[in-house]
């Protein structure tokens, strides 16, 4: 579809929320699509994880993004689906690619919600397609554990905190969660909850650096359970890492029920956000460091400066292989 000026975040380019949202969209119709391809119970695909994707180029006001789907692999209980984006200047016909993201799927019966259908195995053009799929799955599925088991975590408001402080940039924003917001099953579509979780991350991003932010990379976005329709859910970020040029946020969602009152509130969704800062040319800025104060801040900034490390030396690694072929 084309985009729209009321796509577009304050630096001028189409909001990461969007592009997220429109890359969970496909995801859904192809997962969906292909889950019903036999006879059985009707289902819906929903959004159990996201892998890392990088915002290789942004999207601009008036250019055309198309959006294309693939099944690459499938569980007895899960779908692989990779996404590409690809923008178009309709002017010029100048084309380019500025995302590609891996998204999971579970198939949901539209008869009871709590029930996990299977998936209809697809073909694969040679046996190494399988493996490596396999091999995907069983990585992200680890993860995903060791990603629940740490999230304890809560953010609290901090009065009065300096500038550059994890307290001093941190946000929250709740969020009613009505029926436009919701799949035929009565939850929410996770391209929703990303968008919500793009713009508090981009929030906290603004506040620390007082420029113009964009989204340069979302790490793998882990969807713990489901949020009903009704649910009242708090997005809250806060700033855990600093390098010269990019800063990571860690993003919760929290879903509070009010309506059940059987259960409390539950950690929903999480994930880490990196954004780099942005003169008024859109030119890269040096981002302030971050100022830990805590044992806890301290911990996560190394945790955060990890991740960093490991992925700048991934993508040497990977252009450098490009290089050589």
């Amino acid at each position: 579809r084309i985009m729209r000026p009321d796509d577009a975040n304050i630096a001028g380019n189409v909001h990461g929320g969007t592009i997220l949202k429109m890359i969970e969209e496909a995801g859904a119709i192809i997962s969906t699509r292909h889950c019903n391809s036999q006879a059985g119970e009707p289902c819906v695909a929903a959004l159990a994880r996201v892998e890392r994707t990088d915002f290789l180029s942004p999207v601009c006001i008036g250019e055309v993004a198309n959006v294309s789907a693939e099944i690459t692999y499938t569980s007895r209980h899960s779908v692989e689906v990779q996404v590409n984006v690809l923008s178009e200047n309709i002017l010029t016909g100048a084309k380019k690619v500025t995302n590609k993201a891996t998204l999971w799927y579970v198939p949901l019966s539209l008869k009871n919600v709590n029930k996990v259908l299977e998936v209809p195995p697809i073909q694969y053009a040679r046996k190494e397609q399988e493996d490596e799929g396999k091999k995907r799955y069983e990585e992200q599925k680890l993860d995903r554990l060791e990603t629940k088991q740490r999230n304890g975590d809560m953010i609290f408001p901090v009065i009065n905190a300096e500038p550059h402080t994890v307290g001093y940039s941190q946000s929250s924003l709740i969020h009613l969660v009505g029926p436009s917001d919701c799949t035929l099953l009565g939850f929410v579509h996770g391209g929703v909850t990303m968008k919500l979780m793009d713009e508090v991350a981009g929030i906290v991003a603004a506040r620390h650096c007082k420029t113009n932010i964009v989204t340069a990379s979302v790490d793998a976005i882990n969807f713990h359970e489901k949020i009903k329709k009704g649910s009242i859910i708090t997005i809250s970020g806060r700033m855990t890492f600093t390098s010269n040029k990019s800063m990571e946020i860690e993003v919760f969602v929290d879903a509070d029920p009010f309506f059940n009152d059987a259960r409390g509130p539950y950690r929903a969704v999480s994930a880490f956000f990196t954004y780099v800062s942005l003169s008024k040319d859109g030119k890269p800025l040096p981002v302030p460091q971050l100022l830990t104060e805590t044992e806890d801040e301290k911990r996560r900034f190394e945790e955060g400066k990890g991740r960093y490390l490991q992925t700048k030396a991934k993508r040497q690694a990977q252009m450098q292989q490009a290089a050589q072929q």
